[in-house]
């Protein structure tokens, strides 16, 4: 199967870890990279230098108007408005659209003009495109959707784990918490909120922890449908630059041990969801999961249990690398599938 080609629109976060993990895939490649915002020579800099995931082991290079990492060449277009970006004229097919803008089937359709198959949005949509989450619901890919959504980085942690607890021993109802590290739409200081509606987004990164919304629990339902309307959930933003933690508080159909439990996701880890699902006995912490593949480490030795029917699970994930890494995994999934249509 030869690997899928993919374009970058958006070289922020996401888009740089994107091309990261596409680099570093046997399956994937990277031709083409979009952002008006960027110099080439700044988008080189920004590729190599990670204060997060460390310096790029390969030299980033500018050649023309392309970006060289190594002997991979990558075109660096500067389009804003996405039908404008000639993705074809490079061989692109597949899009990592990571603006955080085109969030629609019909926004980010735009793409589809330029001459690529298919887009895949770094974020829940803000419509009814298709949603997938690896090692959950990938397989209900059919090829029919033109554009579809990765989902949320904390979705991606929490519906490995609902999905194993719900089919092992059902959930009744569950709220959840993601303790998340910092992201790119808060400030430094003080000042007016981006968007201006969250008041407490405008309150500085650096020093607060900052209650916030999020749809990542809800977002479940969607990818599950057994569990929709079953699940919700909001955030607390803390500042750590990277990986977040997950606690899901779950009442059971079934009763069952924190033993049975551990057991559930341990094996889960091991077989059908390994590379997506882990599970650790030790005494970690946050750092310890910095540049993690996984979407979701259970930690079982955080996890406690009140009764056989009222549980609280706890696991790990590295929101910019794990994340950026699925994507990279649905793009191949998907170029497999219709390849094979």
């Amino acid at each position: 199967m030869a690997p899928v080609v993919l374009g970058i629109n958006g070289f922020g976060r996401i888009g740089r870890l994107v091309t990261r993990a596409a680099l570093d895939s046997p399956d994937a490649t990277i031709a083409a990279v979009n952002d008006p915002f960027l110099s080439l020579e700044y988008a080189a800099y920004q590729l190599q230098h990670d204060s997060v995931h460390g310096m790029y082991p390969e030299e980033v290079t500018v050649d023309g108007d392309c970006l060289v990492v190594g002997s991979q060449r990558i075109k660096f277009f500067s389009e804003r408005n996405p039908a404008d970006i000639p993705w074809g004229s490079v061989g692109v097919d597949y899009v990592c659209e990571s603006t955080g803008v085109f969030t629609t089937g019909v926004s980010a359709g735009a793409h589809i003009e330029g001459g690529c198959k298919k887009v895949i949005i770094s974020a829940p949509p803000k419509d009814d495109s298709p949603m997938y989450v690896m090692g959950v619901n990938h397989t209900d890919y059919d090829g029919s959707a033109t554009v579809v959504s990765n989902a949320s980085c904390t979705t991606n942690c929490l519906a490995p784990l609902a999905m194993v607890l719900h089919n092992k021993f059902g959930i009744v109802e569950g709220l959840m918490t993601t303790i998340h590290a910092a992201t790119a739409n808060q400030l430094v200081v003080d000042g007016p909120a981006k968007g201006g509606k969250d008041w407490r987004a405008g309150r500085s990164a650096l020093n607060n922890l900052i209650p916030a919304s999020t749809g990542a629990a809800k977002a479940v339902g969607k990818v599950i449908p057994a569990l929709n309307g079953k699940l919700t959930g909001m955030a607390v933003r803390v500042p750590t630059p990277d990986v977040s933690l997950v606690d899901l508080t779950v009442r059971t159909v079934e009763p069952c041990t924190g033993d049975e439990i551990n057991a559930a996701l341990k094996e889960a880890s091991e077989t059908y969801l390994k590379g997506i699902l882990g599970y650790t006995d030790k005494a970690v912490v946050s750092q310890d999961f910095v540049h993690d593949k996984r979407s979701s480490i259970v930690d079982a030795s955080a996890c406690i249990h009140l009764n056989d029917n009222f549980h609280k699970i706890i696991s790990w994930y590295d929101n910019e690398w794990g994340y950026s890494n699925r994507l990279v995994d649905l793009a191949i999934y998907m170029n497999d599938f219709d390849s094979k249509a």
